[in-house]
């Protein structure tokens, strides 16, 4: 399995009334974690749409175990587990100071050809050799 993490620090604005992380921030933690992720393994945004392919998410699920709360800061590590049909990545977001875990997400992405917009049900060979070097 290909990882990365990234540290956040919680940011006043992305606290809701109730002075906690509001939940539609996660999807941007969780993006910038995708982000590194992708640049590790050598298939990120740019090089996808190179390719003729788009890779939009088609499903996002997060499990909110403990609020995250303004200053304090956190590991979100993304981790590819599967590569093959679609994009899956798993994401934990955990305290960067003690460990603990406070949510976890997963993504799927489909590739969609750009031009034709037809969805492919076999990732496209540059995400495989992209894959395969990452994982030596």
């Amino acid at each position: 399995m290909i990882s990365r993490s990234t540290e956040i620090k919680a940011q006043f604005y992305d606290l809701d009334p109730m002075n906690i992380v509001w939940h539609g921030n996660y999807a941007r933690f969780l993006e910038q974690a995708r982000c590194e992720l992708l640049d590790h393994i050598g298939f990120n945004y740019l090089q996808m749409a190179a390719t003729s392919y788009a890779w939009p998410i088609v499903d996002m699920r997060t499990k909110y175990i403990r609020p995250i709360r303004f200053g304090q800061r956190i590991t979100v590590t993304a981790t590819l587990v599967e590569w093959e049909n679609r994009l899956r990545i798993d994401y934990r977001i955990a305290d960067a100071e003690t460990g603990a875990v406070l949510t976890k997400a997963q993504t799927t992405q489909m590739a969609v050809h750009i031009t034709t917009g037809e969805t492919a049900f076999e990732s496209p060979a540059p995400l495989l050799e992209a894959v395969r070097r990452a994982a030596g």
